[in-house]
């Protein structure tokens, strides 16, 4: 039986299979509730689902007026129209076998609004072809580079042309401009806004060369969580945090202004004691993000534990105290990166009161659903 009586604590662990993600339902809800005390309201936040990948939490969202989402696959698009989302962006390209996914999902879900970024003119004649003989029109953004140099057009005269050609197009509606600014994360506040303000100088400024042709740009969606903040004060910008609804310990450390509570945490147990002053737990590369440099969590009950080293099964840990902790001992960490940490897991645990009262499927995790 444990006998911590902080939050993440289980009263009771011994049937408890670990490593498991235990999911805190209140605190979700109060994510929610920041989330949208810091934006214009529902209109204008369109939360990414790309964290969580779970039916239960869109729910969370849609009982409190979030009707806009933003997703990364198409298996994720799919588990919002079943959810009931109206009004889904793919945060993606469509390449491949993607276009006809795509396509399809319009089809097979009338009752929400899908649409898509591009950033390239092959695409826009794809989709825009394949519309037209489907004789269905085709929602997309033009996706803007400003600076983080992953996706996106340069919004340049080369971006321009790009957005004449969707507004031109019989079967594309364009829905106006989307930019992602994750290079910037500076600790500095200030220094987070004046960068972030820099990057959007020029999304604005290439929607009023455009308006200056008489082309109207009528949305535009900006930023992640780091930029959460002063996106959200933008005037008729929708904002697009997605860590935001978990938290983690990187964004914790990073940003602790930001009023968000973690609602995810690691359950693991110590399986071996191989050494004097060493530990092994059984969180190992399959049960949490490994790509981040040590520390890969915050433990929340061991203070004294280093992180040493981790291998597919396996957490190694330094301890000067090692005595005092028994093979079996639990231990509760928040992952530095839960995005990635999420898609390990088939399941959630659902914790209230310290009691683990549901599972939720991580449905999106897989890439296809039915499509």
């Amino acid at each position: 039986m444990a006998t911590n009586t902080s939050w993440y604590a289980l009263k009771n662990t011994e049937g408890v299979v670990s490593p498991a993600l235990l999911v805190y339902p209140e605190r979700i809800r109060q994510n929610i509730q920041t989330m949208l005390g810091m934006s214009q309201g529902p209109d204008f936040l369109r939360p990414h689902v790309k964290t969580h990948k779970t039916a239960e939490i869109v729910n969370l969202q849609l009982e409190q007026g979030i009707y806009k989402f933003k997703c990364a696959t198409i298996a994720e698009a799919e588990l919002l129209a079943r959810c009931g989302a109206p009004d889904v962006l793919l945060a993606m390209q469509p390449v491949g076998a993607n276009i006809e996914r795509f396509l399809k999902l319009v089809e097979n879900y009338p009752k929400t609004q899908f649409s898509a970024l591009v950033d390239h003119p092959i695409i826009v004649e794809r989709m825009g072809r394949r519309a037209r003989e489907k004789n269905r029109p085709v929602s997309l953004w033009m996706d803007i580079n400003t600076g983080m140099d992953r996706t996106g057009i340069l919004p340049d005269e080369t971006g321009i042309e790009l957005y004449r050609k969707m507004h031109a197009h019989s079967h594309i509606e364009a829905m106006g401009l989307h930019t992602y600014d994750g290079h910037i994360g500076n600790t500095d506040v200030a220094r987070r806004e004046e960068e972030c303000q820099k990057a959007f100088d020029l999304v604005l400024a290439l929607r009023d060369t455009l308006a200056a042709e008489g082309i109207e740009v009528p949305n535009v969606v900006a930023g992640g969580s780091p930029t959460f903040p002063f996106h959200a004060r933008r005037e008729g910008v929708e904002a697009s945090p997605g860590t935001t609804l978990l938290w983690d310990a990187g964004y914790a450390r990073l940003y602790p202004e930001m009023d968000f509570l973690p609602a995810a945490v690691l359950f693991t147990r110590i399986i071996s004691k191989p050494a004097k002053g060493i530990l092994c737990t059984d969180l190992g590369h399959k049960s949490i993000a490994p790509e981040m440099p040590f520390p890969r969590v915050r433990f929340l009950d061991k203070a004294d534990w280093q992180q040493k080293g981790q291998s597919e099964e396996h957490f190694v840990i330094e301890c000067e105290n090692s005595d005092k902790y028994p093979i079996g001992d639990t231990a509760y960490a928040l992952p530095v990166h839960i995005c990635p940490t999420v898609a390990k897991y088939a399941r959630l645990q659902v914790v209230s009161e310290g009691e683990i009262v549901d599972t939720w499927e991580v449905a999106a995790r897989d890439q296809t659903l039915t499509l």
